[in-house]
């Protein structure tokens, strides 16, 4: 099967097929472990149990876990300098999900 040039797919591309392969894209080439992420943004699981006020071994403890509340895991995120966003990905479309930022400013 011939292959094509990038350039030609994108020529021939609606715009809005191009923001979406890209958002994948960089989708794809972020997606890591939490453990992964704390390390990449320079931070010791001590630093982020000090910001998270709970004990190191709390956060080694969950950086272990495969299932955790959305509330814990938007806590990480924050203590680490950043935002959790929930985007629900169909063939057809993506919606964020934002039920979870009205509860938490709800809570604040």
């Amino acid at each position: 099967m011939p292959t094509k040039d990038w350039e030609e797919i994108k020529a021939k591309a609606a715009p809005e097929t191009i923001e979406r392969a890209a958002r994948k894209t960089e989708a794809m080439l972020a997606a890591m472990e939490l453990n992964d992420l704390r390390r990449a943004r320079k931070i010791t699981q001590e630093e982020l149990a000090e910001r998270l006020g709970t004990r190191q071994s709390n956060v080694s403890r969950l950086e272990r876990r495969t299932d955790v509340r959305v509330s814990t895991l938007r806590d990480v995120i924050e203590a680490m300098g950043g935002e959790l966003q929930i985007i629900a990905h169909f063939p057809d479309a993506e919606y964020r999900i934002d039920q979870f930022e009205r509860a938490a400013e709800a809570a604040d």
